[in-house]
Parts: structure tokens; C-alpha cells; sequence
């Protein structure tokens, strides 16, 4: 019997349990190994592996260091705007950890208690509902295992399936394909690259270097010959000069998009929802390990005062998240729509010559 179940070792899972660990019960389990590194296995998440400033300002706020082996080369302090549609160039300053996406979950879970129970290589399977809480049900070294719990808690990412089960894809945000592709580069590029295309995708698509490597990414709406879009875009950054030949792997994921605050979901009963299962990811930039260990971090304070009315408590601490979406939406105009986003570049305001 378990006071707390976390599906989902990411960093809104891996945050949690490392919050309450000391004073629950918990179970945290996930797809992925995080504890055992296994080249033939790996566990990459499609991600560009930056740290935005906001992510950057919740480990502060957490008391948590990045270890230096997390990071990789080069750091970078601009980010160039390529907007196809309107064929115009800028550069801005921003300021962004590069990082080893993999190291730094693996990181997130190496500082959890020794007291959490974790089980790495484990699909959730489902859960029913019992006096007192829940059983659910998981798959763990190819054996049906079940375990009781009070609380169950979705850290499980886009097309969360606790989310599914429990809001019947009410509300759900509008979902897209990520593709990112991996190049050879041996040389470097200084700057983090947004590209703006409608031909492409209304959301957008980046180049990151790291190390030796050139990543290139697109969000791109399912069903919508997001693979041909995709070679599109490799083909018109190909002409812009960008070497693209030696390719090394290609990943995928989905990732949400909420467009409306009603899309943002904490969840009901003794079933609550952190980081982009409950919605909480940028609908301007897709980022969201800001808001996995913000969400996390206001659980775990709503937890501190038993499991009794927990959600409702976290209902109340999340409402800057809320707020922080609404003015997130209420800006993507300037960037997505490209009547806006061409006055906005031509001005070059806060640009960098």
C-alpha cells in the first residue's frame, strides 16, 4: 500500500518525488531507465535540451546546482529569428543553458530519496478505484503487477493516459508532432535558431547546436504530411547554406499546445496532474521543465498538509500558472501571425545588429 503513486520520472515526476519522498510512501515509476545507463537502449526525450530563463529561475528557487557534465557546448546567449514567410533575419539576446536533456533526468532522479520505491521499464497499465483510493495496475519485468495507493499522480507528458482516463479528452490542448533530427557539424553556431514558416507549421521550428551535433526540430500538426513538411524545411534551410547531409538519428514525440486556460487540467478525486499532462507547457515556445518543476513544487506544498482536501489546495496555488498561460497566448500573435511578426522584426526593436 502506497500514500502516493507518480507515473512519469520526468522532471515534474522526478521533482515531486523528490519533494515528498521523505514523508509519503511513493512509488515512482516510469518507461524509461534513469537509474542504469544502456547505450543499445537509450532514453532520449525529443527535446531541445535548452534551458530557458524561467527554467533557469525555478532550480534557483528549488536550491538546486546544475553539475557541470550536464551542460555541453556551446552555452548560448542569442537566439536568431529566420522568418521564412516574410524572408527576414534577426538576432536577439537571450540567455539559455545547453544541456544534455538525458544527463539532466537521469540528474533529477540520482537526488531523489533513498525511501521512493522506483520501477524504470514499467508501462502503466490502468487503475480502478477502491475504498480508501486506488489499485493500479503495471507491467514490470513482462509481469502484471498491481499496488495500492491513495493518490495517484499523472507526470506523464502529452497524450497523458491518467489524463485520459479521468477527463474523457475533455479540454485536451491541441496536439503536435515534434520531429528532430540529429546532424554531424563540426562547425559551431553561436546562437539558438527560430524559424517561422505557415507553409511548414503555424507553431514553429529551431536549430540547436551541441557539441559537434546540429539539431533541427519542427512541431508540426499531426496528419497534416507532417513528414513532407518536415523534408521541406530541410530543404529550404539547405539553400539558406546549412549543412544537413550526415544524419544520425531521428526522434519524435508528441507535445501539447494549450490555447486555452480551460485546457490547463490539475485533475479530480485523489488523481492530480503535473507539468504538460495538466497542460502546463509555453503555447509561444513549447517550453516546459519551467512549469514541470513549478506544478511539482506547488503539489508538493499542497501535500504538506496530509493527502485531506490536497487538491483543492493545489488548485489554489496554481492560479499564476493559469495567468502566466493567459498572457502567454495573449502575446503569440506578435510571433504566429506573420502580418504582426514582420512589423515586429522590421522595427528591430531589442534587436542586435
Amino acid at each position: 500500500m502506497y500514500d502516493i503513486v507518480i507515473v512519469g520520472s520526468g522532471p515534474a515526476g522526478a521533482n515531486l518525488a523528490r519533494l515528498i519522498g521523505d514523508k509519503y510512501k511513493v512509488l515512482l515509476i516510469d518507461k524509461r531507465n534513469l537509474e542504469n545507463e544502456n547505450p543499445k537502449s537509450p532514453t532520449n526525450k525529443c527535446c531541445g535540451g535548452l534551458l530557458a530563463p524561467d527554467a533557469q529561475k525555478m532550480i534557483a528557487k528549488l536550491g538546486l546546482g546544475i553539475p557541470k557534465d550536464i551542460l555541453v557546448d556551446p552555452q548560448l546567449f542569442a537566439v536568431k529569428t529566420i522568418d521564412l514567410t516574410n524572408n527576414l533575419e534577426r538576432l536577439y539576446q537571450r540567455f539559455y543553458f545547453n544541456m544534455d536533456r538525458e544527463k539532466f533526468d537521469r540528474w533529477l532522479v540520482s537526488i531523489i530519496p533513498t525511501g521512493v520505491d522506483k520501477r524504470f521499464n514499467t508501462f502503466f497499465k490502468n487503475f480502478t478505484e477502491i475504498p480508501g483510493g486506488y489499485e493500479i495496475k503495471y507491467i514490470y519485468n513482462r509481469q502484471e503487477i498491481s499496488a495500492r495507493t491513495r493518490v495517484i499522480v499523472g507526470a506523464d507528458g502529452a497524450f497523458s493516459r491518467i489524463r485520459k482516463f479521468i477527463s474523457k479528452d475533455i479540454n485536451i490542448p491541441e496536439s503536435y508532432i515534434s520531429i528532430q533530427e540529429w546532424f554531424e557539424c563540426p562547425s559551431h553556431i553561436p546562437y539558438f535558431t527560430a524559424i517561422f514558416d505557415e507553409e511548414i507549421s503555424d507553431f514553429y521550428s529551431w536549430i540547436i547546436p551541441k557539441e559537434n551535433f546540429l539539431l533541427l526540430g519542427s512541431a508540426l500538426r499531426p496528419k497534416d504530411n507532417t513528414r513532407e513538411k518536415y523534408d521541406i524545411l530541410k530543404r529550404k534551410l539547405t539553400q539558406l547554406g546549412f549543412n544537413l547531409d550526415n544524419k544520425i538519428k531521428t526522434e519524435g514525440a508528441y507535445i501539447y499546445r494549450p490555447k486555452k486556460v480551460s485546457q490547463f487540467y490539475i485533475g479530480r478525486d485523489g488523481i492530480a496532474l503535473v507539468g504538460e499532462a495538466a497542460g502546463a507547457i509555453s503555447p509561444s515556445s513549447a517550453e516546459g521543465i519551467s512549469y514541470a518543476l513549478k506544478s511539482s513544487l506547488y503539489l508538493a506544498r499542497s501535500l504538506e498538509e496530509g493527502i485531506d482536501g490536497f487538491l483543492d489546495r493545489y488548485k489554489q496555488k496554481v492560479r499564476d500558472i493559469k495567468l502566466n498561460l493567459l498572457i502567454k497566448n495573449l502575446k503569440s500573435p506578435a510571433m504566429y501571425n506573420p502580418f504582426l511578426r514582420q512589423l515586429a522584426m522590421k522595427s528591430g526593436l531589442q534587436s542586435i545588429k
